[in-house]
């Protein structure tokens, strides 16, 4: 893409109403145009990475043998009355009517709508186990929604739904999400911790939050050093597998992890003191099992072995990628700008033009364009008539991994720089070589 052709309002002032890192940083990289209190348009930039992460989280989630749908944002009170939540839920749930003066809802969350489809489709345990995911934007009405995207009234999430015979069958598939979590973040280049958590509102009695830890996260959290050493579990990973499962569910568990709300002092103060880690973390995932919880008030039930009906044991399993994109600011970033992880980057490699109308510094830039292009590379070309410090600026504000500097000086002794975003680091290479580099 050609920057004179892209559409990047990029800021170069700092926004007063941005209070921080990650909300000031994406309305100047032109990530974000705030429209409403907790309601934002995401702008080409923004929507790229936000793509990228839901794109990663789609492979996970189908490497495990769930199977996506896409369900309604607008959902019947009925089914909220049904499970007995829609009085409970408050005044974050958007209640409205329609022209009928039906009462309608915008939906915070999925567990009351994804168990009437599969208490109307699935009657046979032949038919389990069963995960259902959908990526879909949402809606909480917050009291005071703050910090950009970190925390809107409107975003997207990711949540899948579990549906298993029996408890065994639902732990398995409890499993298998904590797994492919390890293997969604860590392949976003983050480093994300699983801790005991509070179920909150969804309900249940197993629950583990994924924490990426943060100077700026919004709670405290606790645990083992250790932590940020293990390796996430590798792509061949058979989840088929229920021992191997539940294997690598104590090996990530079995250290000590918790969020405040369960926090055990006694058993923090037992881990070796310079392997103790107290820190701020911000939460990326949210992992849940709660049995019958829903499916007893949905009466969903199906056929076991013996002809006898059983009720559907269920989880959830939720992301927000929407939220990712600020975490990963929060936990990536410099003076200059957003310091992303490769696989989500929007672009994958800068070209600067640092001298537009010199002809051999114009064709130098082309080529490099047109053939990092054809070899599969997202490429943004500042072609602007910016002058060269601005163009810089912008480059490092926007996050842009690799930088291709082309001028006058440089490419006549038939050499480019090359600087690599992430620390800074520049060396001359010949145009080919350049290519050679970044191609794959």
């Amino acid at each position: 893409m050609r920057l004179s052709r892209y559409f990047l309002p990029i800021l170069r002032e700092v926004p007063k109403e941005a209070d921080i890192v990650s909300h000031r940083l994406m309305l100047r990289a032109g990530m974000i145009r705030q429209e409403s209190a907790g309601i934002y348009a995401w702008l080409p930039l923004g929507l790229k990475v936000l793509n990228k992460i839901c794109n990663i989280i789609r492979e996970e989630q189908n490497r495990t043998g769930a199977v996506e749908l896409l369900m309604p944002t607008i959902q019947s009170a009925d089914l909220w009355r049904e499970s007995g939540r829609y009085d409970d839920y408050g005044k974050e749930m958007l209640r409205i009517k329609d022209r009928h003066e039906r009462d309608m809802l915008f939906g915070p969350t999925n567990e009351e709508m994804i168990t009437e489809i599969v208490r109307g489709s699935v009657k046979s345990y032949k038919s389990l186990p069963l995960n259902l995911y959908h990526i879909q934007w949402k809606f909480r009405d917050e009291v005071r929604p703050r910090f950009g995207v970190y925390r809107s009234r409107e975003f997207l999430m990711k949540d899948a739904y579990s549906f298993d015979l029996d408890a065994e069958g639902a732990r398995h598939s409890y499993n298998k999400m904590f797994v492919a979590y390890l293997r969604t973040f860590a392949r976003m280049g983050l480093k994300a911790i699983p801790m005991v958590a509070d179920t909150g509102p969804i309900g249940g009695n197993l629950s583990h939050e994924f924490i990426i830890l943060a100077s700026t996260g919004e709670s405290e959290v606790f645990c083992h050093g250790d932590y940020l050493e293990k390796a996430p579990p590798p792509a061949d990973v058979n989840f088929d597998d229920a021992a191997a499962m539940q294997a690598l569910v104590d090996d990530w568990t079995t250290l000590y992890a918790a969020t405040e709300e369960k926090h055990d002092t006694a058993a923090f103060a037992a881990i070796p003191a310079e392997r103790q880690m107290a820190a701020r973390g911000i939460e990326v995932g949210h992992i849940f099992y709660f049995g019958t919880k829903y499916s007893e008030p949905f009466n969903a039930k199906v056929l076991g072995p013996d002809g006898a009906e059983k009720l559907l044991h269920m989880g959830s399993y939720g992301i927000g990628p929407s939220r990712l994109v600020a975490a990963m600011i929060e936990a990536s970033h410099d003076e200059q700008g957003i310091i992303w992880p490769d696989a989500v980057a929007p672009f994958q490699v800068g070209i600067l033009n640092l001298k537009v109308g010199d002809s051999a510094v114009d064709a130098a830039c082309a080529d490099l364009y047109a053939k990092l292009t054809m070899a599969g590379v997202e490429v943004l070309y500042d072609d602007t008539d910016e002058r060269a410090g601005s163009k810089f600026a912008t480059a490092d504000l926007i996050g842009l991994p690799w930088q291709i500097l082309v001028g006058p000086k440089s490419l006549a002794d038939g050499k480019v720089e090359l600087k690599r975003r992430v620390d800074g680091s520049r060396e001359l290479v010949t145009p080919a070589e350049a290519f050679e580099r970044l191609k794959g």
